[in-house]
C-alpha cells in the first residue's frame, strides 16, 4: 500500500510540473501578442521581431541548460534541484511580463525584451529538467510510459484552464481595465505555478542512480556519438511536430475561408485539445501489449486516417468533425508514447559510451522542436503569400489551395515521413538487455565505491 502511494505521489508530482508550465506558458501562447499590441500599445512589427529573436535565444539557453544539468551533482540529483531553483524566477518574470509600464514606445519595448527573454530563460530552467529527469525517475519502461501519460494529462488540464478561465478572469478582476485584469490573472496563475513546482520538487526522486562523473561540454557531446536511436528520434521531431504545428497555424484560415464557417475553428480547436486526453489515458495499457515503436506507428496511422477523412469530407461539416475526432485520438496516443520514448535513447547512449548526457539530449530535442515550430510558422506564411492570400477578402482558388496544403495535405505527408523515419528505430527490441546491463553497472559501481570508502 505504501509503495502504491509513493508511486502515485511521484506520478502526480511529475505531472504537476507540466500543469504549472502550461498555466503560465499557455497565457503567453494565447494572449501575450494581444496584450503587447492592444493593451501595452506596442507595434505589431516590433513584437513579431521580439518573438523571433527570443526563439533564437531559446535555442542557446536550451543547450546551455542541458550542459548545466549534465554537470550538476547534488544530494537531490541532477535535474530535480532546478524545480526548486527555477520556480520563483519563472513565476516572478511571468507577472512582470504582463506589467509593461507606460514609459514611451522605446522604453516599453526595452522592458518587453528584458522580461520576455528572461521569462523564456526561466521557462527553460524548469522545463528542460522535466524531460531530463524522466530516465532517472525509473528504469521501468512501462512506468516511464505511465509518467509521460500523467504529465500530458496534467498539461492538458493546465492548457484547458487557461483557455476557459483567462478572459472571464480578466473581465472580473480588471474593473474595466484590461491591463489590470491581465496582471491579476497572471499573478494568480503564477502563484499557483510556483507552488506546483515546490510540490514537484518535494514529491519526485531520482531513483535511478547515475555514477558521478566530471562532465565537460566536450564530454556531453561525446555522449551523443553513435547514438542512432537518438538521431532517428531527432529527425522524427521535424516530421511529427511539423505536421501538428502547421495544422495549428492554418486552422483558422481553413475554416474561415475554405469552409466559410469561422465558428467551426473553435469547435475543432476544442476537439484537438480534449479528445487527445482519451488516447493519452489508454497509452500505458497499449504500451504493455506492444513495442513503443509499434504503438507510435499505430497512433500515427490513426492520426493520418483522420486527416484523410477531413480531406475527403471537403466542405461536409459532419465529416470534418468525425475526421478531427479520429485525428485527435491518434495524436493523443502518439504524443504520450513520444514523451515516453525520448528517455530510452538516453539509456542507449550511456550504455554505448558510458556517458549520461540526458540534459544535453533533452535540450537538443527541445531546440529541434522550437526550430520546427518556427519553420511551420514560416511555411504557413509562405504558402499564403504564394497563394496570393488577401486578409478579410473572398480568396482566389490559389489561396484556398494553399490553405488546404497547409492544413491537410502537407501535414498528411509529414505524418507519412514520420512513420517512414520510425521504421528505422529498433531500440525497443534490445532495450531490456541495455537496461539490465546498466543496472548491473550501477550496482557494481556502488559496490566499488563502498569498498573504496572502507
Amino acid at each position: 500500500m505504501a509503495s502504491t502511494i509513493s508511486v502515485w505521489r511521484q506520478r502526480i508530482g511529475y505531472g504537476a510540473a507540466d500543469l504549472s508550465c502550461n498555466l503560465i506558458w499557455q497565457m503567453i501562447t494565447l494572449y501575450l501578442l494581444f496584450y503587447y499590441t492592444d493593451v501595452a500599445g506596442l507595434a505589431a512589427a516590433h513584437v513579431s521581431l521580439l518573438f523571433l529573436l527570443t526563439r533564437f535565444v531559446d535555442g542557446i539557453t536550451d543547450i546551455l541548460m542541458g550542459v548545466v544539468i549534465d554537470k550538476t551533482n547534488t544530494r537531490w540529483g541532477k535535474s530535480r534541484p532546478y524545480f526548486l531553483i527555477g520556480a520563483v524566477p519563472f513565476g516572478l518574470l511571468a507577472v512582470l511580463t504582463f506589467l509593461v509600464p507606460d514609459v514611451g514606445e522605446a522604453g516599453k519595448l526595452v522592458y518587453a525584451y528584458i522580461t520576455y527573454i528572461g521569462l523564456s530563460a526561466a521557462y527553460t530552467m524548469v522545463n528542460i529538467p522535466m524531460a531530463s529527469i524522466l530516465p532517472s525517475l525509473t528504469s521501468d519502461a512501462n512506468e516511464r510510459t505511465t509518467l509521460a501519460t500523467v504529465r500530458i494529462v496534467f498539461a492538458l488540464i493546465g492548457a484547458t484552464a487557461v483557455s476557459a478561465l483567462t478572459l472571464p478572469m480578466v473581465d472580473a478582476l480588471g474593473g474595466g481595465s484590461q491591463a489590470q485584469g491581465f496582471f491579476w490573472t497572471m499573478l494568480i496563475f503564477a502563484v499557483i505555478g510556483m507552488l506546483l513546482f515546490f510540490f514537484t520538487f518535494k514529491n519526485v526522486e531520482e531513483k535511478v542512480k547515475i555514477r558521478r562523473q566530471k562532465v565537460t561540454l566536450k564530454t556531453s557531446f561525446s555522449g551523443l556519438k553513435g547514438n542512432k536511436p537518438w538521431y532517428i528520434f531527432m529527425l522524427n521531431i521535424v516530421f511529427m511536430w511539423g505536421s501538428y504545428f502547421l495544422q495549428q497555424a492554418t486552422l483558422i484560415y481553413f475554416f474561415t475561408y475554405n469552409i466559410g464557417r469561422a465558428d467551426l475553428a473553435s469547435v475543432i480547436a476544442t476537439i484537438s485539445a480534449f479528445v487527445p486526453v482519451f488516447g493519452t489515458l489508454m497509452t500505458p495499457l497499449f504500451a504493455r501489449m506492444m513495442y513503443k515503436r509499434t504503438l507510435f506507428m499505430v497512433a500515427s496511422a490513426i492520426n493520418l486516417a483522420g486527416i484523410i477523412v477531413m480531406l475527403i469530407a471537403n466542405v461536409n461539416v459532419p465529416g470534418l468533425i468525425i475526421g478531427a475526432v479520429i485525428a485527435a485520438s491518434g495524436y493523443g496516443l502518439r504524443q504520450a508514447i513520444y514523451f515516453s520514448m525520448q528517455a530510452d535513447p538516453v539509456d542507449y547512449g550511456e550504455w554505448k559510451t558510458g556517458i549520461n548526457a540526458s540534459g544535453l539530449m533533452m535540450a537538443l530535442n527541445g531546440f529541434m522542436g522550437k526550430l520546427t515550430f518556427a519553420f511551420a510558422g514560416a511555411l504557413s506564411g509562405m504558402l499564403l503569400t504564394w497563394g496570393r492570400y488577401v486578409p478579410n477578402q473572398t480568396q482566389p482558388d490559389s489561396a484556398l489551395f494553399a490553405i488546404q496544403l497547409g492544413y491537410l495535405i502537407i501535414p498528411a505527408i509529414l505524418v507519412v515521413f514520420s512513420m517512414i523515419t520510425m521504421c528505422f528505430y529498433n531500440l525497443d527490441k534490445i532495450y531490456p538487455q541495455i537496461r539490465a546491463e546498466l543496472d548491473a553497472r550501477s550496482q557494481k559501481g556502488e559496490t566499488d565505491d563502498h569498498q573504496t570508502a572502507l
